[in-house]
């Protein structure tokens, strides 16, 4: 049996495009998880669970939300900073809101990525790759 046909062939599959592209992976993304809510001595105590997919350490990323209460009334705007996110890791993070009551609380709205700086490109990728979940019967997103 002659191996030139074969070898030929075999070159030809294994440069087809469908055999030669790299297993797809993962798109980038910034996931944000409200997880919780609950009352503290001067307000409320809000926790989020943040993981940096972006392929590249960020050293700060921070997120203007839009308060709503139950009535779709907009209550304020903070800017809460998470600080350093490493890649592919989960954190946990909890900001104490005064004079917010966590049972009043409607809708947070993402309104901006104010800070977005560190190991990834471009620095709108924070806002352009965001993802948002919510554990609560708040709703969560942009």
């Amino acid at each position: 049996m002659p191996l030139r046909p074969f070898a030929a062939t075999l070159a030809l599959l294994l440069c087809s495009p469908a055999l030669a592209q790299a297993p797809a992976s993962a798109p980038a993304s910034l996931v944000l998880e409200l997880n919780a809510l609950q009352p503290a001595e001067a307000g409320c105590r809000v926790t989020f669970l943040a993981t940096n997919r972006l392929g590249g350490r960020l050293d700060r990323a921070a997120v203007e939300l839009a308060l709503f209460d139950a009535a779709g009334t907009i209550d304020r705007i903070v800017t809460l900073d998470f600080k350093d996110l490493s890649v592919d890791k989960t954190k946990v993070l909890q900001f104490e809101l005064a004079g917010l009551q966590c049972d009043g609380l409607g809708r947070l709205l993402v309104n901006d990525i104010t800070a977005c700086e560190g190991a990834i490109s471009p620095p709108t990728i924070c806002l352009d790759a965001l993802e948002t979940s919510t554990r609560l019967d708040v709703d969560f997103g942009v």
